[in-house]
């Protein structure tokens, strides 16, 4: 597996909030690297409130949590459907877990993992503070490898399957339709969509949309001169409207007016 990846996809505001937090990604264990995309490790100490946004990933996450005037807490975050806000303000820190999409549940065998989507639960019984209170980071990476070593994972050749298939909607641009997905990879679309519930936690429709969106964000965000029209057709849209509208409804404004703000 590759080192964790170095872009900013999904953040808004990237440079925004790397002004103010410190932003690292780690690798876990090799027995766990098939399965997660990294660790992802927050620390802050700030005069003034901060909101931060993300457009999530089709990922699930389990974050420790340690928030100034709160108890330290652990949560399993299902796959965020829309944008995700989060109030910084004072002292904190947050050590995540990021699950390749179909990685999540080769820990978690039990379910389909539509059942954590949209969904934040509270893990009642993990004790965060083996996580987040060591001050050396590799401590804290290391009692991560701890937490989900000991919970897997089990082999599933279904699991490896459905990480195969959104790795390649991540990377392959001509990957536009479900329809043409399935049959060029040999299957239904009931049984490409059977497999993305159970294993995925949403659909490869939202799949698709969601990179694209990512790296329309993620083009605003370095670039205020950005030619909407042609981003669109090689995003696979059927024109520039549909980009802005999916871009406005899940982002909260329109790709230009993104660009003009968030891009040096």
């Amino acid at each position: 597996m590759a080192a964790p990846r170095r872009d900013t996809r999904g953040i808004v505001d990237a440079a925004g909030l790397f002004t103010r937090v410190r932003f690292r990604r780690r690798e876990p264990a090799p027995p766990l690297r098939p399965y997660l995309e990294h660790y992802w490790l927050i620390d802050w100490d700030l005069d003034e409130p901060y909101a931060s946004h993300v457009v999530p990933h089709p990922s699930v996450n389990i974050v420790f949590q340690r928030y100034e005037g709160q108890d330290p807490f652990a949560e399993l975050a299902g796959i965020g459907l829309g944008l995700f806000t989060q109030k910084l303000e004072g002292r904190g820190r947050v050590c995540g877990i990021q699950f390749r999409p179909g990685g999540f549940r080769p820990f978690f065998p039990g379910h389909p993992v539509t059942r954590w989507t949209g969904r934040r639960i509270r893990l009642a019984g993990t004790d965060p503070t083996p996580v987040l209170s060591p001050d050396d980071e590799d401590a804290r990476v290391a009692a991560l490898d701890t937490c989900l070593l000991g919970l897997g994972p089990h082999p599933d050749p279904q699991a490896d399957r459905a990480m195969t298939l959104v790795d390649r909607i991540r990377t392959d641009r001509t990957i536009r339709r479900v329809a043409d997905f399935a049959r060029a990879e040999g299957v239904s679309v009931r049984l490409l969509q059977r497999l993305f519930a159970a294993y995925v936690g949403v659909g490869p429709k939202w799949v698709i949309l969601r990179y694209r969106i990512h790296e329309a964000l993620e083009r605003a965000e370095t670039s205020a001169d950005v030619d909407w029209a042609a981003l669109a057709a090689d995003l696979g849209y059927a024109d520039q409207a549909h980009l802005v509208r999916d871009f406005t409804t899940t982002v909260g404004v329109p790709p230009a007016t993104y660009a003009r703000h968030r891009a040096p």
